[in-house]
């Protein structure tokens, strides 16, 4: 009675497994999750297998019983003619076990590329909306800030006309020189007093300061998120390289892009379907059994391809982590913020905000695939270490 309870419970989790999966999957669902239910329904296909391959043992070990004590020659060669059944039944046993759990497998494969090409998708618009070139240049570059600029107005109003000089254009919007000449033209310059020079001198130190001190900090945090942001780019074109090998066994051409913004879903669980009728039919079939191997493989595959992607996936998120780090520090460098709070520029702590963000979702949101140990003997050859 026991044994037929477990029996009943393996097939229905076995019933429930054939309608749950892909297509319900909300995008949201981390891949946490998505790891526990492969665990789970592996262990339900495997315990309805047991069941079944121990009653075939237990069965087998009567014959041998029997074909051991039996000098009957008709009834030795009825009990052959059952063990190569019972061998038989075995054998086909172990290729459909082997095939429910590709299923699922296959199934867990293509809900983690969906939930990784969301990251990534999430990823790029991150990199795109933390700073822009203009709003990088708006902070580090005095050139930018109105009280500078009415200070090379002022200078260039007063200045010498013997002696004083104008900046070319292009020189005239480099940090470097525009501070040096307007600095340099201040103290020289001798219609202004020295009370004058040093109030013109009081209204934009804050801003020389800060741009001097922070103009090559800001400028790194720009080109290294571009490179990042490049970086990620390159890693979705390898997700969408990954469905396309991933899809190819089954016959589901439509590219992830496109699968994705048509919700097509539901198609490729349809082909999956059709590919695993047609799987069970030639394993059914002893003459095929070489033409269900191949099948088997191509399917298994795939798997491999995901897990090689998952380790430049985790690899290009705690780079990412790391430079966000570096970002924040960098940022956090500034000796006098509190001194010229006043006259940084709003953008810079928005700045800082949107950094010490972007740190805590490479920890949460986009954090790296913990696939490793059991787990990944379970995506692999869909087996358990501990059962």
């Amino acid at each position: 009675m026991v044994q037929f309870v477990k029996h009943l419970i393996a097939i229905i989790l076995l019933f429930f497994i054939s309608y749950s999966g892909f297509a319900h999957v909300k995008p949201e669902n981390d891949i946490a999750i998505v790891l526990n239910e492969l665990e789970q329904e592996t262990k339900a296909v495997t315990s309805h297998y047991d069941l079944k391959n121990t009653s075939l043992q237990q069965r087998l070990i009567v014959i041998n019983t029997k074909l051991a004590t039996t000098n009957n020659t008709t009834k030795q060669v009825a009990l052959l003619v059952k063990k190569d059944k019972l061998k038989e039944e075995l054998n086909l046993s172990a290729l459909s076990e082997a095939s429910d759990i590709s299923k699922i497998r296959y199934l867990k494969g293509l809900q983690i590329i969906k939930i990784l090409y969301e990251k990534t998708l999430s990823l790029d618009h991150h990199f795109a909306t933390v700073a822009t070139f203009n709003e990088i240049n708006n902070l580090s570059n005095p050139n930018n800030y109105p009280e500078f600029a009415k200070m090379k107005d002022v200078i260039s109003s007063k200045q010498d006309k013997k002696t004083g000089f104008n900046l070319s254009s292009i020189l005239g919007d480099n940090i470097y020189t525009s501070v040096v000449h307007s600095i340099v033209s201040l103290f020289t310059n001798s219609s202004s007093s020295q009370i004058e020079k040093e109030t013109d001198l009081k209204d934009v130190e804050c801003i020389l300061d800060f741009t001097l001190r922070m103009h090559n900090d800001l400028n790194t945090i720009y080109f290294e998120t571009a490179f990042l942001q490049k970086s990620n780019d390159n890693i979705i074109i390898e997700l969408e390289q990954l469905f396309v090998d991933f899809t190819k066994p089954i016959q589901y051409k439509t590219p992830l892009k496109e699968c994705r913004n048509a919700d097509d879903w539901d198609a490729v669980r349809e082909n999956l379907n059709g590919f695993l009728e047609e799987l069970n039919k030639v394993i059914s079939d002893e003459a095929q059994r070489y033409k269900a191997h191949k099948m088997q493989i191509n399917l298994e595959f795939p798997i491999d391809r995901l897990l090689q992607f998952i380790t430049q996936y985790n690899s290009h998120i705690n780079q990412g982590a790391k430079f966000y780090e570096k970002f924040g520090i960098m940022l956090n460098s500034y000796e006098n913020e509190k001194q010229c709070a006043s006259k940084i520029p709003a953008e810079y702590k928005t700045l800082k905000e949107n950094i010490k963000i972007s740190i805590d979702k490479f920890n949460t949101a986009y954090k790296p695939v913990e696939i490793n140990g059991s787990k990944m003997k379970q995506v692999l050859y869909g087996i358990n270490e501990y059962d």
